[in-house]
Order: structure tokens, then C-alpha cells, then sequence
């Protein structure tokens, strides 16, 4: 089961560099959008994070359920953001900003959560 563990892990991450690297490179442009990729990349973090949940539920880990919960609620508003805004050039230039926040605020509750 580790190594289930640890390949929805390394997907996750991906899903993690799809969505902050374009989010990074479009913050230099001057016409901001969300790229397909960022939406691929937020659709694979739900998919991986639910997964990656359900894999420690299985092992019968001891879960915060709170802190599910709540990167849940961000990764869901990341990929609710990135689809209702891929296929619009005008009037989104918040939406790449917004993105990328958000991704590094579900790292930080990621990371110092305990």
C-alpha cells in the first residue's frame, strides 16, 4: 500500500508544479489567463488529494479531518476558479493571481497544519 501511497504522492506534486509554475509565468504577462494546464493540474490535485485521503482511511490512519476538510474547500475553490475562467481572455486577469495564492495557502496548511 506504500507504494500506492507514494505514487499518488509524486502525481499530487505534479498537479502541484502544473498549476504554480504557468501561475508564475503568467504573473509576468501582460495578458493573464489560466492555461490548460493549470486546469489539468488543479483537476489532478482533487483527484490525487481524495485519493491519497482515501489510501491513509484504508490504512486506518489517524486523520484530522478538520484539515481534509479545509484543503478540500481550497483545492475545490482553485479548480472552480481555473475551469469558470480557462476559456475567457477578458475580465480574468484576477483569476491567475488568485490561483496561485490559493495553491500556496493549501501548501502552507499542507505543511504547518499539524
Amino acid at each position: 500500500m506504500d507504494a500506492v501511497r507514494y505514487a499518488l504522492l509524486v502525481l499530487h506534486f505534479v498537479g502541484l508544479a502544473a498549476i504554480l509554475g504557468p501561475a508564475l509565468e503568467q504573473l509576468r504577462s501582460d495578458a493573464r489567463r489560466v492555461t490548460t494546464v493549470m486546469v489539468w493540474g488543479a483537476r489532478a490535485q482533487l483527484v490525487t488529494g481524495l485519493a491519497l485521503v482515501g489510501v491513509a482511511m484504508a490504512n486506518d490512519a489517524d486523520l484530522d479531518h478538520v484539515k481534509v476538510a479545509a484543503k478540500f474547500l481550497v483545492a475545490l475553490a482553485i479548480a472552480g476558479i481555473a475551469e469558470a475562467t480557462r476559456k475567457r481572455t477578458e475580465g480574468v486577469a484576477w483569476a491567475v493571481p488568485t490561483v496561485a495564492a490559493l495553491t500556496v495557502v493549501n501548501i502552507v496548511l499542507a505543511v504547518f497544519w499539524r
